[in-house]
């Protein structure tokens, strides 16, 4: 695992994979499984790991944190850069901290807290987070209502801040006046594009934003990497070209749930078996699991051919 402090260089040359978390049947971690879906990632190219929503740190048990955070960092090839997700309520977030003080991890992703929750709180909870830890942390921009950009601003700042995932789901993502303001008050080189293949284009090309986040790339490494060279180099009909592949698993995680339809997606691809979903989270029903597998066959067949 890369331990080295974060840089530009590290959020820019890889997509930031968001991949599931294989567990067994009694619900323990599935190291196997995990380490074949890490190495199928970095066989395509992928050099970002960061677990957080699709592998439902949302709902871990504190207890298991350093048993997960020893097994990724294993697994984890020599010059990935892992990041894991701590929170998102204050108790958890500081019972995280001190679990994550013994281990070299350069920085985590601070996941949103939506209900109950205010910008000025969650600005402070991430202040005495970083105290503790001393790390720089990933701040995650889910909606308009919580952090705002004068909020974050202060804490890029303060130094606290190494990187912004922007998720903010528009119909129209060419008009976001949220992200132009959030762009006048931080440097845009530290905002990620966050809501995977779909709005990727519309934000690194209009916006100027550095990079993307992705779920698919876990079925498909390579067709996204090269969708993020293509948009780094301004190639943007290859691009369009090159995100075709991923929309039809991307339609299907719109309509049925980007969690659960990503972790039935790696399953039935065969890449590894990801097994049950921790509650409070449940697998993808089975009446619609034939529509993930065939969007999910398609794009690893697109990418192996790439």
């Amino acid at each position: 695992m890369k331990t080295t402090p974060v840089t530009l260089s590290d959020i820019t040359r890889s997509v930031l994979a968001v991949p599931p978390l294989a567990r067994h049947e009694d619900l323990s971690l599935n190291r196997e499984a995990n380490k074949r879906l890490i190495h199928h990632m970095e066989a395509g190219g992928v050099r970002t790991l960061l677990y957080g929503g699709n592998a439902n740190l949302y709902n871990i048990d504190v207890a298991e944190y350093g048993e997960l955070l020893d097994m990724i960092e294993e697994l984890a090839g020599t010059d990935t850069w892992v990041i894991p997700s701590v929170g998102p309520d204050y108790g958890k977030l500081m019972a995280e901290a001190r679990i994550l003080k013994s281990r070299k991890f350069p920085t985590v992703m601070v996941m949103p807290l939506k209900f109950p929750s205010t910008g000025e709180g969650t600005a402070t909870g991430i202040r005495r987070f970083t105290d503790e830890t001393g790390l720089r942390v990933i701040a995650y921009v889910k909606d308009t209502h919580t952090l705002q950009p004068d909020d974050i601003a202060a804490l890029v700042a303060e130094g606290r801040i190494a990187a912004v995932k922007y998720a903010v789901v528009l119909d129209n993502p060419e008009q976001d006046e949220f992200l132009t303001r959030l762009l006048s008050t931080i440097d845009r080189q530290l905002v990620i594009s966050g809501i995977g293949e779909r709005p990727a284009i519309v934000h690194m090309r209009k916006f100027g934003l550095p990079g993307f986040t992705s779920g698919s790339v876990c079925v498909g490494p390579r067709g996204s990497m090269a969708l993020l060279k293509a948009l780094q180099e301004g190639r943007y009909q290859d691009a369009e070209k090159l995100r075709a592949a991923y929309l039809p698993l991307e339609d299907c995680r719109d309509a049925m749930g980007p969690i659960p339809v990503l972790h039935e997606a790696v399953t039935a691809s065969g890449i590894a078996d990801m097994g049950p979903m921790l509650p409070m989270m449940s697998r993808l029903a089975k009446p619609y699991r034939a529509r993930v597998q065939a969007a999910a066959i398609d794009l690893l067949k697109h990418d192996n051919a790439l």
